[in-house]
């Protein structure tokens, strides 16, 4: 079977106009997860852009940990997740953020990374960037340093990436405007 291109990619991305409500456009990934090539295609693609010297990958929940784990196998490298409050069993190190109605917290095993650890951060989706700055702040909190934040898709017209790039470098293999 042929490879799948960047371009093609896209066309697996699904968009579901008025949702969650009117007016978003929602870049819904299952028909991209659903076929197995275009998958692996876009695993692919994404380890390829993974810096060198990376001892792990960040998963952030919940796509975040479908690509995490498949670019961690890939790769030869280990997952470490970052999740809700109170999913994580052993002890934790949290952080709060804002959210555009409320704030939201994430956490981190407290022995999963320390000083010397140099991590990839990855996720599904950058928006406005406030989850990823969240988990860069946890990760860099713990003493790690994240090399790069990686995305499958980015809405570039919501501004996440020039926020979250005062933190860290950031890449996207689909950008919507």
């Amino acid at each position: 079977m042929s490879p799948v291109t960047v371009t093609s990619l896209r066309d697996y991305i699904r968009d579901i106009p008025d949702f969650p409500q009117p007016g978003i456009v929602f870049r819904d990934i299952t028909p991209l997860l659903a076929d197995g090539n275009a998958f692996g295609d876009c695993i692919s693609k994404l380890a390829c852009m993974v810096p060198s010297g990376v001892d792990g990958i960040v998963g952030i929940e919940a796509r975040g940990f479908i690509f995490g784990a498949a670019l961690a196998h890939q790769l030869g490298l280990g997952l470490i997740l970052v999740r809700k409050p109170g999913k994580l069993p052993a002890d934790v190190h949290a952080i709060e953020y804002e959210l555009e109605y409320g704030v939201d917290a994430l956490e981190i095993h407290r022995d999963a990374l320390s000083a010397g650890h140099k991590v990839m951060v990855v996720d599904d989706l950058l928006a406005t960037g406030g989850t990823a700055m969240a988990t860069v702040n946890l990760i860099q909190q713990l003493g790690a340093e994240v090399a790069l934040s990686l995305f499958v898709v980015e809405l570039a017209g919501l501004g996440g990436r020039k926020k979250l790039e005062k933190l860290a470098p950031v890449q996207s293999l689909i950008s919507y405007d």
